[in-house]
């Protein structure tokens, strides 16, 4: 068996007294473990850090083997990295919630948004609505994903404003104004109506991320009896920070 694929390191663990154990969310063959040998060695350890993406051949003589990575670098992201705690807080972050993917399950979607949270880490506006967004895809991917088109009691597509908690459905501020003390806040920037026109203050990216770990928490979390990532929360932190209070 054999394939070559473009692929964003996610972890690593050792094995033995010189390799090394790779995580790989790929292109085209999904998150993905493989083998190199002597990845301990000076040579190998600055290119196999989490963030940084490779060109890969992996050889098994089986399919279901963990075979072995031939590796050759294409990008590096470990330095800047190194230098901002929101980067690793993300990176962490994004490596755990992809971990919640069957191995080996292909899904390019989320391979794209890996890499455009990445190329993203400078930015904590952008990169907050990005990791909402990730935790959304997410769900989509595992099949809990929410319906925030149109307005679960009228149908409409304006002015959504609230999310039901019971339905995972968008609603109006109109329809939504008798229950809003039981609804869960939309931010615009989720919305069709308003997209790349919304602001994304501090108060909307907590919104957003609200919304995003009340799903996570009922569908995957507590079902599955796992931890959130302790690294969302300082990700959170540090997002919220740096973002401005009011438009």
């Amino acid at each position: 068996m054999e394939w070559s694929d473009k692929g964003t390191i996610l972890g690593l663990r050792r094995h033995g007294e010189t390799s090394v154990i790779v995580e790989l969310m790929t292109k085209a063959h999904g998150r993905h473990l493989g083998l190199v040998r002597g990845g301990r060695s000076r040579k190998l350890q600055p290119i196999l850090q989490p963030g940084n993406d490779l060109e890969v051949v992996w050889r098994a003589r089986l399919e279901e083997h963990l075979g072995v990575y031939t590796i050759e670098p294409v990008r590096s992201r470990a330095a800047d990295l190194m230098q901002s705690r929101l980067g690793l807080s993300a990176v962490q972050l994004l490596g755990a919630q992809l971990r919640l993917l069957p191995e080996r399950e292909v899904n390019g979607q989320l391979f794209e948004a890996l890499q455009v949270s990445l190329d993203n880490l400078n930015n904590p506006l952008l990169l907050g609505e990005l990791l909402i967004r990730m935790e959304l895809s997410l769900l989509t991917q595992l099949g809990f994903g929410l319906d925030l088109s149109c307005c679960a009691s009228s149908g409409i597509s304006t002015n959504l404003i609230y999310v039901s908690p019971k339905s995972g459905r968008a609603v109006s501020a109109a329809a939504g104004e008798p229950y809003k003390d039981r609804l869960l806040p939309l931010p615009d920037f989720l919305t069709a109506e308003h997209g790349e026109t919304a602001s994304r203050t501090a108060q909307d990216l907590e919104n957003g991320f609200a919304l995003s770990r009340f799903f996570m928490q009922r569908h995957i979390y507590v079902p599955r009896a796992v931890d959130e990532p302790t690294t969302r929360e300082e990700a959170v932190r540090l997002i919220l920070a740096a973002a401005p209070r009011s438009g």
